[in-house]
């Protein structure tokens, strides 16, 4: 396949092009013996399952101010804060003005890109300064700590401590049937996974698992080390967060990437922001949305939440002001609204508001009126577009809007921007994803842009923003259990071996044959998996059931506390950190949210002298266990990664002459098709899907609860206690209602509840959350995890994705009796969380 295809084969463009695109396996129905497992699990009696979770700490928690505005001085002064307590005051100051510069490193926390022009000297947020800070904090683990402190002693310890015990310097073992780690050799730990892996009966009893955290080079390399070993089980953390949206934009547009670039935001007419947080979650996507208000965008916030970073932010980047005389009275002032319009909509009411925005903009046409229709578009460029436009127009309204929760006003309001927008773009994250109708949520967010002809336009189009750094690099590296046959063909071709062509397993298919005792050994980098998955005590006696697993990482977690009956910890160096192999300094490369290769270059010292690269623990896992089954040269690989780059250019469409451009150019965009109009379909054309409206069902006294991040956390890592945006110091043990449902239940702000979830007659509990009234619909409740995916069934997925229905989880609330662990919430505190600003209609 020529190198310079637009849009990466991996994503999948070749199965829809040759017309052989096929759904995930659905497994929502599973054995009948995991179901009964399931059933009878109790999380709070079963001791395995304890030490999923964290555990219960009440004392400290406390509801008081949340914050009206997003950054501004609160971030720096925390940012400062944090980094001076881990880092000290010159590595801050040195590490702080690396982040994201062409000869730095690129952030460890989320996928948001840099500027493609010129980049500022703080090119980082308050998160990204906590992830650089936490991964060079000057605390450490050595054979001590691990001598002091047995496994089921830390596993009774929260995510939060675990993280705040440092970095871990040295390779450790956990033998069967032992109650501590014990130090072990690189050589030896090495040669017993080595071992392990070549004792299986089949090369499928074996699972590699990836954080997006992982660079490119190591993912490349993974994946060809478990393609040449004879498996394709590949799972990665895409599974869980963006699976949905792969899936739905290979089938509609034939690419599974957004189609934005980071200059289309100053040139659009309106921004529709879909279940994303920006101020938590991806805020220096904050100064993205800032330009685009400059140049005289709007923005449309559609969350069950208000969340604080959507309503008003203040920019704290003295760079972003030309007069600055202006930058003290701006950075202390009420900052800059952001959202024009906020749409407060029901938990998964995104497929019938979207169908209620298009059933407007039909009605209007029809009339007459302008509608925002681009019929010559359509005409041209996509396909079912009658079919959608009878189901949109049959639609009933009063189920749209009881389907949304919103007002007619809201719908009208929304849909005039849309028809007078003449370049919009449309932003989703995992509040769309994460549903039980995930894939069709990300269908008609594509179905509002082509028929308005979004796609291709300067100004407009796809986003879809992924939540960490380079999740959609190792997609394009090929981490993939389900990669394409040119893609196969190609790696075949490149390194003298037959791939195998069987389809591997995700995420949630590795549980389940985890559990069945199909899959014997895992292996994963970076990332915590026991704390990222759903159904805690599932996932818990699943991964027990394992002979053997290891994990590539920085500092310690959950996961290296539920393990298999034997386990190894495998201490690896961080991204900010000097990777110094026989050929001098190495650097690595990430893909960003919009295609863009970025260079990361480490420059700090080392956290300890025993640390090895990813790169180079991957290169001799792969040469002691292939042995003179590969024609690969892995020590000369590990000793210089240009020989990485170069085979990634030889596979990867894109890639041609890379380490060439990346070292002259420092990053550059990947080729995308859909955003040059060819449409990698069976039929060459965009295609439109209609969508039914969920029907959610809930008998009295059950919500929906949606599970989400507190400022103080990235994915499961937990920085701190606090939330400030949402008033909540201290803990973590929350639970947010709306003050009616607070009092139809005659519960109290402040009082102990147990949550149960209900999902096919299984029922799950997870134990002690604190009340906290706040502005969220009617019949919709929101709570932080990793602590409520204890809740998350196992086999609540969506539907062609298989990705865990994180925020979609049918519950009801049981006051606690536990009189001695109520908890005071102040007037102040309660008023704080109701009374933020939310633009209305207007």
């Amino acid at each position: 396949m020529p190198n310079d295809e637009a849009s990466c084969v991996i994503q999948g463009d070749s199965e829809c092009r040759d017309g052989h695109y096929r759904p995930k396996k659905d497994l929502r129905n599973q054995s009948e013996e995991a179901r009964l497992h399931a059933a009878a699990l109790d999380s709070v009696e079963d001791a395995l399952s304890r030490e999923s979770q964290n555990p219960v700490e009440l004392s400290g928690t406390r509801i008081g101010r949340a914050y009206q505005e997003a950054a501004g001085i609160p971030a720096m002064l925390n940012t400062a804060r944090y980094g001076l307590r881990e880092m000290g005051p010159i590595r801050t100051a040195r590490t702080l003005t690396s982040i994201n510069q062409g000869k730095g490193f690129d952030c460890q926390s989320c996928a948001w890109p840099s500027p493609d022009r010129k980049r500022k000297v703080f090119e980082f947020c308050e998160n990204g300064a906590k992830a650089v800070a936490d991964e060079l904090t000057h605390k450490r683990i050595g054979r001590d700590f691990f001598r002091e402190h047995s496994i089921s002693d830390l596993a009774a310890r929260s995510d939060y401590w675990l993280n705040q015990q440092g970095r871990l310097t040295k390779p450790m073992v956990k033998d069967h049937g032992a109650t501590h780690y014990e130090p072990i050799t690189w050589n030896a730990a090495i040669d017993l996974l080595a071992s392990e892996l070549r004792d299986l009966a089949s090369p499928d009893e074996a699972a590699f698992y990836t954080s997006g955290k992982t660079a490119n080079e190591p993912a490349f390399l993974l994946q060809l080390f478990a393609r040449q070993f004879g498996t394709n089980n590949l799972p990665d953390c895409s599974n869980m967060c963006h699976e949905s949206s792969g899936v739905a934009m290979v089938e509609a547009l034939g690419v599974g990437k957004g189609t934005v670039t980071l200059e289309d935001f100053e040139r659009t007419d309106l921004i529709l922001i879909f279940g994303n947080n920006p101020g938590t979650n991806h805020p220096r996507m904050l100064t993205s949305l800032e330009e685009a208000k400059r140049h005289g965008a709007r923005i449309i916030a559609v969350n069950p939440l208000p969340e604080t970073g959507m309503m008003r932010v203040v920019n704290p980047n003295p760079q972003d002001y030309p007069n600055l005389l202006t930058f003290p009275f701006k950075v202390l002032g009420d900052g800059a609204p952001l959202a024009d319009l906020y749409l407060p909509v029901r938990i998964n009411g995104d497929v019938a508001l979207i169908k209620a925005l298009l059933k407007y903009m039909l009605e209007e046409e029809g009339k007459g009126r302008p509608s925002g229709i681009d019929r010559t578009f359509i005409s041209k460029y996509t396909e079912g577009f009658e079919t959608l436009s009878n189901d949109v127009l049959a639609a009933d309204w009063n189920t749209l809007l009881n389907a949304t929760g919103l007002s007619m006003e809201h719908i009208r309001a929304a849909a005039t921007m849309c028809i007078q927008s003449k370049a919009t773009i449309c932003c989703w994250a995992t509040g769309i994803t994460q549903q039980p109708n995930g894939v069709d949520n990300v269908w008609m967010l594509l179905n509002l842009l082509l028929v308005g002809g979004h796609i291709g336009r300067p100004g407009a189009g796809a986003c879809c923003v992924r939540g960490h750094s380079n999740v959609q690099g190792d997609r394009t590296m090929g981490v993939w259990e389900r990669p394409p046959k040119p893609f196969l063909e190609a790696l075949g071709k490149a390194f003298s071996f037959v791939p195998p062509d069987k389809w591997g397993l995700d995420t949630v298919e590795t549980l389940h044959a985890m559990y069945d005792g199909d899959l014997k050994v895992f292996l994963a980098i970076s990332g915590n998996f026991v704390s990222n998955t759903p159904d805690s005590a599932y996932t818990a006696h699943a991964i027990t059931r394992c002979r053997f697993t290891a994990h590539i990482s920085t500092k310690l977690n959950r996961s290296h506390l539920i393990t298999g009956e034997r386990a190894l910890i495998l201490p690896t160096l961080g991204r900010s950190e000097l990777d110094a192999q026989l050929s001098g300094a190495q650097f690595v490369t990430t893909e960003d949210s919009m295609g863009i290769i970025n260079i990361s270059r480490g420059n700090e010292k080392p956290a300890s002298p025993h640390l090895l690269s990813d790169v180079a623990i991957i290169c001799r896992l792969a040469e002691a266990t292939l042995r003179g089954r590969t024609t690969v040269d892995w020590s000369g690989v590990a000793e210089n990664y240009d020989h990485i780059r170069d085979a990634i250019a030889q596979v990867i469409p894109g890639f041609r002459d890379f380490n060439r451009r990346i070292k002259l150019e420092k990053h550059f965009y990947l080729p995308n098709a859909a955003r040059d109009l060819i449409f990698k379909t069976s039929s060459g054309k965009a295609k439109l899907h209609v969508c039914p409206i969920p029907q959610e069902k809930l008998a009295p006294g059950q919500f929906l609860l949606m599970t989400i991040r507190t400022h103080d956390q990235f994915n499961s890592t937990i920085y701190g206690l606090n939330d400030r945006y949402r008033g909540v110091y201290g803990g973590r043990r929350v639970v947010f209602l709306h003050p009616a449902e607070i009092e139809n239940a005659r519960l109290r702000a402040g009082d102990l509840v147990d949550i149960h979830s209900h999902f096919e007659g299984e029922v799950r509990k997870a134990q002690d959350f604190i009340i906290v009234p706040y502005t969220i619909p009617l019949r919709c409740a929101a709570a932080y995890y990793p602590e409520t995916n204890v809740l998350v069934p196992i086999r609540s997925v969506a539907a062609m994705s298989n990705q865990p229905a994180y925020k979609c989880i049918v519950v009801t609330l049981h006051k606690n009796d536990h009189v001695a662990h109520s908890v005071d919430i102040s007037s102040t505190g309660v008023s704080a969380n109701l009374a933020r600003p939310v633009p209305g209609p207007h």
